[in-house]
């Protein structure tokens, strides 16, 4: 599927074994800590700023990079997405945003390898990325690594405990890893 498995399971170790983020007292940092709550009703609109902070890199040029390619993957645009992207990664290298957005369009053409270098990135700017480990689970469920898919959906869900999708990847691999029919 185009991607290593020693480069696969380098990221995967290192990254799912990685400790969780100490709070930074950041306002997204603190979504994070509220959507923890086991009571929100309110949990897309917390999830939606989360999103919002997480997309603001300090520059309203790399911002509008972001935008960019966001809408080209909306758009089908791939190499597009990934050209503009590639030019955010290059002029914010620590804006993890940028990372996990390229990833999708990597994703999205089946380039898995840099996809999953690039959710390694974001990982190491932004441990709580619940949507990166998503990405990651993705990638791992599509190549077959279900423990490995499990786990990382396992960790996303520990962060966004109110993702219904989550909940539902997590019930699927639980089922498929444990030998007991969907």
């Amino acid at each position: 599927m185009g991607i290593s498995r020693h480069i696969l399971n380098a990221v995967v170790t290192a990254f799912l074994a990685a400790a969780p983020a100490l709070a930074d007292g950041s306002r997204a940092e603190a979504l994070l800590d509220e959507l923890q709550q086991p009571d929100l009703p309110n949990w897309k609109n917390v999830e939606d700023s989360i999103w919002e902070e997480w997309s603001r890199s300090g520059s309203a040029a790399m911002d509008l990079l972001l935008r960019r390619g966001r809408e080209a993957v909306e758009e089908g645009a791939f190499e597009t997405a990934i050209e503009h992207l590639t030019a955010l990664t290059d002029h914010a290298p620590d804006f993890a945003e940028g990372y996990n957005a390229r990833a999708l369009a990597y994703f999205k053409t089946g380039r898995f390898g840099p996809a999953v270098a690039d959710l390694a990135r974001t990982l190491q700017l932004n441990p709580r990325h619940f949507g990166a480990l998503m990405g990651l689970g993705a990638i791992l469920e599509e190549t077959g690594r279900y423990d490995a898919a499990l786990e990382a959906y396992q960790r996303a869900h520990a962060i966004h405990p109110h993702d219904p999708d989550l909940e539902e990847a997590v019930t699927r691999l639980e089922l498929m890893t444990s030998g007991r029919s969907l």
